[in-house]
Order: structure tokens, then C-alpha cells, then sequence
């Protein structure tokens, strides 16, 4: 291995290891970092990588980071989770694409261009960066906000649109510089190598990954994701499609698998290194010398896809009953490009579809709306994004006990199960992903280790596997819902108590065989009410009868409920049939009541 060589790779990891987080910690995002870092060390820059053939090498390569996340993409996107979003992802993801790439297509229509290249011009600006913006609406505290969902649920959609955009990508150059369409040989070839993927994938993964996963070698878990990512990859080439599209399709397959949350895990580490080498190329291919040419032209054509996309994000918005500052907030963060429109135009130059000039072009002005997304957030807020703790992977957790507990989170919750064991001298390990809570937990002298149990390795480490019981107690319901998932595949020997926010958690849980449930509210609110109806004089026995009839009716319609998780409109029609089914019973017990204590005065009499 050459000196160069070394130092190339030294150069990547330190915009790792540097420039996200140092760019994360200013509150610019680390996808900008990434993006600054490649600027200064590039070609157009300080020269440390020198060659553009270079560049293009990286690039090429990086892009197997963008192909990880596609099929990152299909493992999170399951049947019944797009059956349940369908409405915003569908309909206002449709609608966004739609409105914003006819808009653009127009405008380049009226600058010249030919239809059809100024159609998937506006195709490729309407797609925003999913990574990007997931990230600085976590750091801004709003991903679950309504708007921050919405943008989340847009995305989702803009995703899946960039899937058939990259495949159908030849067919575009009927509108380009002589390059030949995709003819019916090769549209019938591109089909059946997506069969074959489809129905291989049905036949042979879900048989393969439990063998390999019996066979109790971790790095053959993640050998096997990794192959398979390669081997869908490789069959979509072949078929003359995009390797994304295969990996989308192989992350699909695994979606309802067992150890789709296993797989995730395996592959996070490499998609995040490859992404971050994948937007550090693209920084690097960022041509200065073309902004410094016309830099009048570039920032003038970032301005009217800023505009363009946020107007259009505006008023979807506010149609999807989001007030004027939601829906602003929403327009702000996705209306920069994306990364997919950088693998689109490289592509679409390498098809011959657009001349290289307009592709660095838009290059140029996709990576320039990036990095205006933080600043305009900035400027639309009265305050600065918090400032995460630099954090280590996770403590060194010692050898347990025998017949120990595992406490996947210490907050409100935890804390009383850990109190409870501890003062019975029940042996137990404490995890907590936060680390300003281990550090509160430990003063008051409690054992916990920082580390976030919906990761396997973690759990591995904690060793899950010997522990006589695993209580879930997770404050974020998707987080818990994950680590459940993880514990019932890799040790579905351990009995899991798990603790659920509120119904639509327990439905979750209870999807993966989760039992053992208690929501955190429930109990001590019908002790509250029991204390209220007490305050309020009624009979003792009046009150527990209420309480119990109470209690029994909605643990049978959490039950019920289960069957229709996820259809609103019959989920609703069956609350307002419980209400008045709830008030029936009451009254019944209320006339019950009634006998008995006219039967117990007849009888003192």
C-alpha cells in the first residue's frame, strides 16, 4: 500500500472522525460537515486530493453507501406501516413530487431545455435529502412534532419515487444528446431480473439467515447482510437496472423477517461510514472555479429551487391543516435537494442524458440548498439547536450475577423496578441510552450502564441471554418496540415485562408476543379516580365495583382494538361503541347496587 494511499484513507477518516461532529456540534448537521470537509480537502480546494479521476474513483465507490441505505429503506418500510401512513405518504408525497418537478420541468422548459431533460431535471430537484433533513429535525427537537412527521411521511415518499426514477433513468434519453432508450429485449430482461431477485429472495433468505444465525457466529450475521446487499446488487446490474434497486428490493424482502432489526444493525455501521466517504466525494466534486464563474447564475437558480420546493411545501402544509409556523418549519427543512439527485445527474452524465456542464451545474446548486437548510432553520427560530454530549459507544457492564434481571432504561419508570429489586437483593443490570441519566442515576449511588439496548451488540454485552427476566421499561415507544423485537429473536428464552406509554405502544408490542404489558398511566389513574369517587362520598363498594367494571372493559378493548390496529375510521366507530357499551354496564351496576342495598336495609330492619 502506497504513502498516498494512506494518506487518501487517513484524509476520509478524519472527515469522520472531525468534521461531522465538530459540524453536528455548531448545529449545521454532520451530512454539511461531511459536504465542507470534502470542499476543503478536494480538487477545487486545498488540493490534498488533487485529481478529479480520483474523485470519481471515490465516488463510484462511495456510492455503495447510498445502495446500503436503499436497502435500510426497505427493511424499515413494511406492508402494514405503509398501510397505516398511507394518506400523508401517498397522497401529500404524490402531490409534492408531482407540483414541484412540474414546476421546475416548466421553468426549464422555459430556459430552453427539451422536454424530457427538463422533466427529469425537475424530477431530481423535487427530491429532498431524507438524511439530511431527518437529522437536523432531530436536532431541532421536531421530528415528532405533526410537521416533523409530515416531512418525515414526504420523504418516505420521495424515497420510493427515487427508486423507478433511477431504473427508468434510460428511458429519459430520448430527450438527451443521442444516447439509445431502453428497448423491449431490455425492458423484458430488467423484469425478469427483478423476478428473479423477488422470488429468489422469497425462497432463499428467509430459510438462510436462520441458519446462519443458529450457527451462533456474529460476524457471519452480518457477512450474510452484507452479501446479500451485494448479491441483489449485482443481479439488477446485470439486469440493466440501478444496484439501489436491488437493495431496496432485497431490504423489502427481510422487512417482516425476524431478524430484520438484527440486520439493521449489522449494516449501520457500514451504510454510515460509506454515506459519510459518499457526501465527502460529493464535496470534493463540488466545482469552485464554476461557482466562482457564475456565481450570479448558481445562486439565482438555488434561490428558485429553495422558493419553488418551499412554496409548494407551504401550502400542502397548510392543506393538511398544519397552522402558519408548522407548515413553515416543514417548507424550510425539505426544501433543499437531495442525495439521490446527485446520483441521478452522475448517472444521467454517464447515460449521455444531459451534458456534463449542466450536471455539475446542478450539482453545484443541490449541494449550495444543503447547506443553506440549516441556516434558514436559524434564521426562523429564536434559538439555537441543543448540544449533544460527545458519548461513548457504551460502559463495560461486569460478569452478573446468577438469576439477574436486565432494566432496559432507568428513567420514572425503571427506577421503581430497580428500587424494588435492589431492596429485595434481586441482582440486576441497568441500561439507560442517555448519558446525562447515568450520570444523575449514579450520584444517588445506582448501578447503571450507559448503552442503548435496542442494539444487539449491546444487549450481547449486557448478556440477555442469562438473565432470568429483561423489563422493558424505554421512555421512546419506538426505540422500545425495537429492542422487544431484537430480545424476542435473539433470546425469545427470556421472559420480557415491558412497560407501554400508551395504547398504540401495547398494540406494538403485543404484535410481537409481548405479554406481559402494563400501560404507565392506567393503574395509577384508576387509583386516582378510586381516590376521587371515595373523596366525593360514594360507597366503598360502589367504587370498587366501578373500578373493576371499569378496569375489565378496557383491558377487553385493548384487546379488541389489537384486531383493528391501524384502520382509524373502524378504530373510531368501535371507541364510540365502547363508550356507550361502558355507560350501559355502569348503569346496570348502578341498578345492581341499588338492590343490593335496599336488600341490605330490608334486612337491618
Amino acid at each position: 500500500m502506497t504513502d498516498s494511499v494512506l494518506i487518501e484513507i487517513a484524509l476520509f477518516i478524519a472527515a469522520s472522525v472531525f468534521a461531522a461532529p465538530i459540524a453536528r456540534r455548531l448545529g449545521i448537521g454532520s451530512v454539511l460537515g461531511y459536504l465542507l470537509a470534502g470542499i476543503v480537502i478536494g480538487p477545487f480546494g486545498l488540493g490534498l486530493i488533487y485529481s478529479v479521476y480520483q474523485v470519481e474513483t471515490i465516488l463510484h465507490f462511495a456510492e455503495f453507501g447510498v445502495v446500503l441505505l436503499l436497502f435500510i429503506i426497505g427493511l424499515e418500510l413494511r406492508p402494514k406501516r405503509l398501510w397505516t401512513m398511507r394518506i400523508p405518504v401517498f397522497g401529500l408525497g404524490s402531490a409534492q413530487v408531482a407540483l414541484t418537478g412540474a414546476a421546475l420541468a416548466g421553468l426549464g422548459v422555459l430556459a430552453g431545455l427539451p422536454l424530457l431533460t427538463a422533466l427529469l431535471i425537475g424530477l431530481t430537484l423535487s427530491l429532498s435529502s431524507t438524511a439530511f433533513a431527518l437529522q437536523v429535525l432531530e436536532e431541532q427537537k421536531e421530528l415528532t412534532a405533526r410537521h416533523g412527521r409530515t416531512a418525515f411521511s414526504i420523504l418516505l415518499f420521495q424515497d420510493l419515487a427515487a427508486i423507478p426514477l433511477i431504473a427508468l433513468l434510460p428511458l429519459f434519453a430520448l430527450g438527451g444528446a443521442g444516447a439509445v432508450g431502453m428497448s423491449t429485449l431490455d425492458a423484458l430482461k430488467a423484469i425478469g431480473f427483478i423476478a428473479l431477485v423477488v422470488v429468489g429472495g422469497r425462497l432463499l433468505l428467509n430459510r438462510v439467515f436462520p441458519l446462519v444465525a443458529r450457527s451462533g457466529v456474529r460476524e457471519a450475521m452480518t457477512a450474510a447482510a452484507l452479501l446479500t446487499v451485494v448479491t441483489a446488487a449485482l443481479l439488477m446490474e446485470l439486469g440493466g437496472l440501478t444496484a439501489g434497486l436491488g437493495a431496496f428490493i432485497a431490504g423489502a424482502l427481510l422487512s417482516e423477517s425476524d431478524y430484520r432489526h438484527e440486520l439493521q444493525a449489522d449494516i449501520a455501521p457500514f451504510e454510515g461510514l460509506l454515506l459519510g466517504l459518499f457526501f465527502t466525494a460529493i464535496g470534493m466534486s463540488l466545482n469552485l472555479a464554476l461557482f466562482l464563474d457564475k456565481p450570479l447564475l448558481i445562486l439565482g437558480l438555488v434561490l428558485l429551487l429553495l422558493l419553488v420546493k418551499a412554496l409548494v411545501l407551504y401550502a400542502l402544509g397548510r392543506f393538511s391543516g398544519l397552522g402558519d409556523r408548522p407548515s413553515r418549519r416543514l417548507a424550510l427543512a425539505i426544501s433543499q435537494g437531495g442525495e439521490f439527485g446527485f446520483v441521478i445527474l452522475t448517472a444521467a452524465t454517464a447515460e449521455k442524458i444531459m451534458p456534463a456542464e449542466t450536471a455539475s451545474l446542478l450539482s453545484v446548486v443541490v449541494t449550495l440548498s444543503m447547506m443553506a437548510t440549516p441556516l434558514l432553520l436559524r434564521l426562523d427560530t429564536l434559538f439555537a439547536p441543543p448540544k449533544t454530549a460527545a458519548k461513548p459507544d457504551y460502559d463495560e457492564m461486569p460478569e452478573p450475577e446468577s438469576g439477574f434481571v436486565v432494566i432496559a432504561g432507568l428513567g420514572r419508570f425503571g427506577q421503581i423496578v430497580g428500587r424494588v429489586l435492589r431492596a429485595r437483593g434481586i441482582p440486576f443490570t441497568a441500561l439507560d441510552a442517555s448519558v446525562e441519566q447515568v450520570d444523575f442515576v449514579r450520584r444517588f449511588g445506582n448501578e447503571i450502564y450507559y448503552g442503548d439496548a435496542s442494539r444487539p451488540d449491546i444487549l450481547h454485552a449486557a448478556r440477555v441471554g442469562e438473565a432470568k427476566a429483561f423489563v422493558l421499561a424505554i421512555d421512546d415507544p419506538e426505540a422500545a418496540v425495537r429492542t422487544a423485537q431484537i430480545v424476542r429473536t435473539n433470546f425469545p428464552h427470556v421472559p420480557i415485562f415491558a412497560r407501554a406509554r400508551d395504547r398504540n405502544n401495547a398494540h406494538a408490542l403485543m404484535e410481537l408476543g409481548v405479554t406481559n404489558i402494563r400501560r404507565e398511566t392506567f393503574h395509577s389513574a384508576l387509583k386516582l379516580t378510586e381516590d376521587v369517587l371515595l373523596g366525593l362520598g360514594l360507597p366503598r363498594a360502589h367504587v370498587d365495583r366501578t373500578i373493576d367494571t371499569f378496569r375489565r372493559h378496557d383491558e377487553q378493548r385493548l384487546q379488541n382494538d389489537f384486531a383493528l390496529a391501524g384502520d382509524e375510521e373502524r378504530l373510531s366507530q368501535r371507541a364510540r361503541k365502547a363508550a356507550e357499551e361502558l355507560e350501559r354496564l355502569f348503569a346496570q351496576d348502578a341498578a345492581e347496587m341499588d338492590r343490593l342495598d335496599d336488600g341490605n336495609k330490608k334486612a337491618a330492619e
